[in-house]
């Protein structure tokens, strides 16, 4: 039961993470989605859209702790995390 609040939770986390990239890319961007993203990485700053989507995590992370769903708070910390290690990973190759 604990296992599937966290994978609910850390799902929400990635699905927020794509949705906030995505909206970033709309907002700032001339060039359709997967040009963006394709420019973004050749370019080397895909860590600053995936950075940019990691702020839409603020959503579902206090929305579950205000409904004290405190595993799927987790969950979405845990996804979180997983944005910052890939970022870490992206700045250091």
């Amino acid at each position: 039961m604990i296992k599937k609040e966290i994978l609910i939770g850390f799902l929400s986390g990635i699905a927020a993470n794509l949705i906030g990239m995505l909206i970033y890319i709309l907002i700032f961007s001339d060039l359709p989605v997967i040009d963006t993203i394709q420019e973004s990485i050749e370019g080397g700053f895909i860590s600053t859209l995936i950075t940019a989507g990691a702020i839409l995590n603020f959503l579902p992370f206090f929305y579950f702790l205000k409904k004290e769903k405190i595993y799927r708070a987790r969950g979405v910390l845990m996804a979180s995390l997983l944005a910052a290690v890939v970022i870490a990973v992206i700045k250091l190759t």
